[in-house]
């Protein structure tokens, strides 16, 4: 299964759907939620087709994890019509992984790194968490959250949401590794950024697993569990989570209501009275 959707500019955006619970009952809902790496690479001077897929995908909420001073760098995503857009900066204090030294092991450092955003970003966190459940299930559209690469601070948003909705430990870290299908771009991206040098450090980029299970162990062995540390840290009660599971579940095998929007092939579609009422007959084959 590849949950990777391909743009031009893009490189990491992921739907998050499909996941089962662990009690095997509910699935994540295709096409509502969505993560990202940096959405400011659909701006003006970007490819217009990635802009085109953007908005074919219907999403109406998007939820930029980034500091301030990154978006004023790298822009954000463009102000489309009937797009909402909130800037959640989780991580409060910013460290450069391009510059780590060889030694520096990702795996610690980092589940490290994804503590302290845990801790300092509770209000922002939260915050996201609210305007998924608000609307990441909801009639007004997909949600879509991101940062710059799409692993670190969109990495643990993604892995409290699934562990909220039920889904097992070793699909939210595979989910994470996912990134390592993204890893090459990334890279590219820094070099053509930073003309003539390389990444100090071998693992930036890299998303291995053993990052996301070392974070989930610590968040358990400090809080006792992710569910724990939500509702301590983040106030997150049982209404909450059963409003998040309603928004982003489906019955295991039960088919969901799916659109699309029309478009040229379409035309031969008609609707007819026949005086018994609307036939909602086609002129194809």
């Amino acid at each position: 299964m590849n949950r990777h959707i391909a743009f031009d500019r893009l490189h990491n955006f992921r739907d998050l759907g499909g996941y089962r619970t662990e009690d095997g009952r509910h699935l994540v809902r295709w096409g509502r939620l969505y993560r990202s790496d940096s959405l400011g690479k659909l701006g003006p001077a970007q490819a217009e087709s990635d802009r085109a897929r953007f908005e074919a995908l219907g999403i109406r909420t998007v939820i930029d994890l980034r500091y301030a001073w990154e978006i004023e760098g790298k822009g954000r995503v463009p102000a489309l019509p009937g797009l909402t857009y909130h800037n959640l900066s989780i991580e409060h204090r910013p460290y450069d992984q391009a510059a780590l030294g060889s030694e520096v092991d990702p795996g610690p450092y980092l589940a490290e790194r994804y503590m302290e955003v845990a801790e300092d970003g509770v209000k922002e966190i939260r915050q996201a968490l609210d305007v998924i459940a608000a609307d990441g299930g909801g009639p007004g559209g997909p949600v879509v959250f991101h940062c710059a690469s799409g692993k670190d601070r969109t990495g643990l948003i993604a892995a409290l949401v699934l562990s909220l909705v039920g889904v097992c430990e070793d699909d939210i870290v595979a989910d994470f590794a996912l990134t390592e299908l993204a890893t090459d771009r990334l890279c590219a991206d820094w070099r053509a950024a930073n003309p003539g040098r390389e990444p100090a450090w071998p693992g930036y980029g890299r998303a291995p697993g053993a990052v996301m299970r070392l974070f989930l162990a610590a968040l358990a062995e400090k809080y006792g569990s992710v569910r724990a540390y939500a509702a301590g840290q983040l106030g997150i009660d049982d209404a909450f989570v059963a409003t998040l599971r309603a928004q982003l579940l489906v019955p295991a095998g039960e088919p969901e209501l799916t659109f699309r929007r029309a478009d040229e092939g379409d035309v031969e579609e008609r609707l007819r009275d026949d005086g018994h009422g609307i036939d909602q007959s086609t002129s194809r084959p």
